[in-house]
This record gives C-alpha cells, sequence and structure tokens, in this order.
C-alpha cells in the first residue's frame, strides 16, 4: 500500500495511525477531522474539563513532535463527505479528492438532539472540547441545571455541574440512571449516590418541551406537567453514529458502519471506535461499542488487519471494558451488564461504598462490575464468559 486514508481524527483514527507506522507502514498517511484541533480525549470532558481542573490544552493526545514523528498529513477543518470503494477515492468538503489504498473509518458519535428548543440559549449538547468550554462559561454563572439524560455522560455531567455547588436536576425515562447501562439493581445504587449528594432525580419521566422567553431556555416541561426552572439545560439522550457522509457510498449501513469479525467493511476499508458495528465472535450478535478503551482496541485490530490483507485478518473479540467518575465514586465493569441479568455482590459492601458485583446469565458470570474496587475486580476478569447468543 502507498497511501492510507484515516477519516476522523480522534483516538481510534489516531491509534490506528500509531499501528500502522509501528507494524512497518512507509507510505503515506492522511488524517481527516472536521474539528480544527488536533485528536484530544473525550471522557475528562464531562469530568475534569467541567470543573476547570484540566486545561484544554491537556486533553490533546499527542503532542506537536510526536504528531511530526507520524509522518502524517492532517486535514483538520474539514469533512469527508463521499467515498467511492470502487474507485477508492475520497472527496472532502472543500473538494479535495483523496486517492486510497487503504481505508480507516473512525468518525466517531454525534449527539441526538431533542426536537424541539434546540436554538434556545442555554440548551446544550456535550461531544465536543469546544461544547465543553462554552457549558463551562455558562455554569460559571451559577445556573439551575437541568441534565436530560442519565447515562454515562448525563450522571457524569450531573455529579459535576452538583460538585461546583449548583442547584441540579437529571431526568430520565427509566427508573433509575444507568438503567440501560448497568440494570436497575446498580442503577438504585447510582440514584441514591446523587441524591445523597443533592441531586434531585426525576426519574421515569419524560421531556415534553423546552421553555423559553426572549431566546433564552427559563425551563423544562415534563409529561406529568411539572416544570423544572433551568437557565442551563444539557441534552445527553444518547448519540447516533457518524455516517452521513456515507449513505450513497453502497456501504452497508445500520447502527453505525456495519464490519465483518475482522472489522472489514469492504475491500480495503475498515471501520474502528464508536462508529464500527461488526458481529462479536464471542456472543454471535452484532454489537457496537461506545467505550473509550474499545476506541483504542479496536483501532489496533483494524489497522493490524488492513495491513495483513483478508487471508492474514484475525477477528477481534474483546471482553467489553468500560468506566464512570461520579462524585467519590469511580465504577468500572467488564464484560456485559444486561438489565435481566442476576447480580450478586461477591465482595465488599455496597453500605460501604466499595463492592465487586457479578452478572449472572443463568449460571454463567457475563458481567463483572467494582465500585471504588479497581484492584479487586481484577480478579474476577478471568471468570467472564460471553453471553449465549439468542
Amino acid at each position: 500500500m502507498d497511501h492510507i486514508v484515516l477519516v476522523g481524527a480522534s483516538a481510534a483514527g489516531l491509534t490506528a495511525a500509531d499501528a500502522l507506522r509501528l507494524e512497518g507502514f512507509t507510505g503515506t498517511l492522511t488524517m481527516v477531522g472536521d474539528e480544527l484541533r488536533p485528536p484530544y480525549d473525550r471522557p475528562p470532558l464531562s469530568k475534569r474539563v467541567l470543573t476547570g481542573d484540566l486545561e484544554p490544552h491537556r486533553t490533546t493526545l499527542r503532542q506537536d513532535v510526536d504528531l511530526q514523528r507520524l509522518r502524517m498529513d492532517l486535514k483538520l477543518g474539514c469533512r469527508a463527505t463521499h467515498v467511492d470503494p470502487v474507485a477508492r477515492i475520497v472527496t472532502l468538503d472543500d473538494g479535495d479528492r483523496l486517492d486510497y489504498d487503504g481505508l480507516i473509518i473512525a468518525t466517531g458519535l454525534r449527539p441526538r438532539h431533542l426536537p424541539f428548543g434546540r436554538d434556545l440559549a442555554g440548551v446544550h449538547v456535550l461531544r465536543t472540547l469546544d461544547e465543553a468550554l462554552t457549558l463551562r462559561v455558562q455554569l460559571l454563572a451559577g445556573p439551575r441545571v437541568v441534565v436530560i439524560g442519565a447515562g454515562f455522560l448525563g450522571s457524569e455531567i450531573a455529579a459535576t455541574t452538583r460538585g461546583l455547588g449548583l442547584d441540579v436536576t437529571l431526568v430520565d425515562v427509566e427508573s433509575t440512571p444507568l438503567a440501560r447501562q448497568l440494570g436497575t439493581q446498580v442503577g438504585g445504587l447510582v440514584a441514591e449516590l446523587h441524591e445523597e449528594n443533592g441531586v434531585r432525580l426525576c426519574m421515569g419521566r419524560g421531556v415534553t418541551d423546552l421553555l423559553g422567553a426572549g431566546g433564552r431556555v427559563t425551563g423544562v416541561l415534563l409529561d406529568d406537567g411539572t416544570e423544572l426552572p433551568a437557565e442551563v439545560v444539557v441534552v445527553a439522550i444518547g448519540s447516533e453514529p457518524a455516517v452521513d457522509w456515507l449513505a450513497d457510498s453502497g456501504l452497508p449501513l445500520g447502527d453505525g458502519v456495519l464490519c465483518d469479525s475482522t472489522c472489514r467493511v469492504a475491500p480495503g476499508i475498515y471501520a474502528a471506535g464508536d462508529v464500527a458495528n461488526w458481529p462479536h465472535p464471542l456472543t454471535g450478535e452484532r454489537t457496537r461499542l461506545e467505550q473509550r478503551t474499545n476506541a483504542t482496541r479496536q483501532a489496533l485490530a483494524a489497522a493490524g488487519n488492513l495491513l495483513a490483507g483478508p487471508a492474514g485478518a484475525t477477528p477481534y473479540a474483546p471482553v467489553p471494558f468500560g468506566w464512570t467518575d461520579q462524585f467519590h465514586a469511580k465504577i468500572q465493569f467488564h464484560g456485559w451488564c444486561p438489565g435481566d441479568a442476576r447480580v450478586a455482590y461477591v465482595d465488599g459492601d455496597p453500605k460501604a461504598g466499595r463492592f465487586v458485583a457479578l452478572y449472572y446469565a443463568g449460571d454463567r458470570v457475563v458481567g463483572a462490575l467494582g465500585w471504588n474496587s479497581a484492584r479487586t475486580l481484577r480478579a474476577y476478569h478471568d471468570r467472564i464468559a460471553a453471553p449465549v447468543a439468542a
């Protein structure tokens, strides 16, 4: 191969570039990113960047000198608009056309918006560093904050803003925070954590409108008629894979870019990170993981398989790993945490704020979760078995 294009100036895209060079690729590398910033880390945005504890430049994943060592053509502030997988050409929004021998798609996610109130001042989503910095400026004014969505991102934002001493309400249609991610049993403990720290919870409620006056948000209307006053509203209702630019490419799309078990999308094209959807060899089911650790591991796999070619490619079969930091709790998990799993505490005690829980599907351990128990949790990793495919 003479030219490999990486679409997505992300953690996955940068890791793929590192891997390609380390595995001996000496040709031309081009990375395309729609932000003006070089690749940076996203997990701190909802935590230390919002608090001001981490300066924006500290989120950068590589210093300029390290990027230069990759001998990579960085095309920042421009967006890929089309790919022709037959002619092997990526077209950019500035009209540039990039011929490629290999292509890695790592475009990540775009946040979902509510169908109303998007244009009101004070309404935010949080995906980029610039969005985090804009939100932080408004938080410094001491507003009342409503966070809509109690998944990982929404729960972290609620914890962070409450830690700043603000009046915070967290809203979700589920019965507990993180119900979809970790189940309602552990979700109930997260709810207690937030309530103990002064977050007002409105669980099992939907949002029907955002209220405003003079072009600024003034509140949130719930489906039971409750009005929550707010000067800042953060919408964290999930994200969608950034695949719109591939709509007319002929590539297989669904919930992301549809790959095979080796992350291959089409001849010479692989995908990695939040945008990649592949049949997990351990479960037999299609999987798309929105986890920072997966972005790195999958990028390594995609880069290696691209260079190896179909004959030498190996399936990508990770045991998922993720984490979230909220107030004084560091929650980490390995494997799968389905909502219908039986959860058993096997070490420590939830009342003490330190424990390990196992998730069972029948008699199989399919997941392990540690609450302030990182070291103890490692001992349970090898007990995890993948869920049996339905």
